[in-house]
């Protein structure tokens, strides 16, 4: 059964990724697609092996792909921007779908030359890190999130301290937090190119995060099927 499940590349930090990655693991292979975790540096030929693409948390992303400003109180990884910025391309190129997760969803926004709130400072908000549901998003009527989930609102854990700012190109905002941060953002006009500012992999035990995860393995199989491909098993790394 393995080798009919889409295959899925995961994005992730070298260190302290590992923890995020087990849950993705865990979540892909409950919702019936086969993961392979990507740490930079990566070659290129090996994207071609993928159905589609999360694009994971982590740490937060250069200001200079942004055109924001430097700060000094935050970690940055330039191989892995590097590196997601290019999975990014080719999922684009070949219409694959990618879901972006917290820093994944930025990093979406960026490659699709939107910006980025460096921090929230520039929102009234509180203190609500935690991998537990801490806050209220409400979707926009008509989008495909919206439609994904089901309902108007969601309880949604909180781990992010940057938030889209200016929209890329040709996406639109899904949904925001009760505070008015961007909390997901999606490309109507792609196959499933979506990014949610939460944590999904944490809150596999809910229905909705089951029905995300659902929704984008669902089109990996299809991009999968038009392809012809046949994925192949992988091991957590």
């Amino acid at each position: 059964m393995n080798r009919e499940r889409p295959r899925i590349g995961v994005t992730s930090s070298l260190g302290g990724g590992r923890y995020m990655w087990w849950f993705y693991w865990l979540s892909m292979n409950l919702m019936g697609a086969t993961p392979q975790r990507l740490v930079a540096p990566v070659e290129r030929e090996v994207f071609s092996r993928f159905d589609g693409f999360i694009i994971g948390g982590g740490d937060d992303i250069g200001a200079e792909l942004y055109r924001g400003e430097a700060a000094l109180d935050v970690r940055i990884d330039p191989e892995r921007d590097a590196m997601e910025l290019a999975v990014l391309a080719h999922a684009a190129r070949h219409d694959l779908p990618v879901l972006g997760v917290c820093r994944g969803a930025q990093m979406l926004n960026v490659f699709l030359e939107g910006t980025l709130h460096q921090d929230l400072s520039d929102y009234d908000v509180p203190n609500l890190w935690s991998p537990l549901p801490a806050k209220k998003v409400s979707f926009v009527e008509g989008t495909r999130l919206h439609e994904i989930f089901g309902r108007e609102t969601l309880r949604v854990n909180s781990l992010h301290r940057q938030a889209v700012d200016k929209l890329g190109n040709g996406l639109r905002v899904a949904a925001r937090d009760e505070f008015r941060v961007v909390q997901a953002i999606e490309d109507p006009g792609a196959r499933f190119r979506m990014g949610v500012q939460w944590h999904p992999e944490f809150l596999i035990y809910k229905a909705s995060s089951r029905r995300l995860f659902s929704a984008f393995i669902a089109a990996a199989q299809e991009a999968k099927a038009e392809r012809g491909g046949v994925g192949a098993t992988a091991v957590p790394v």
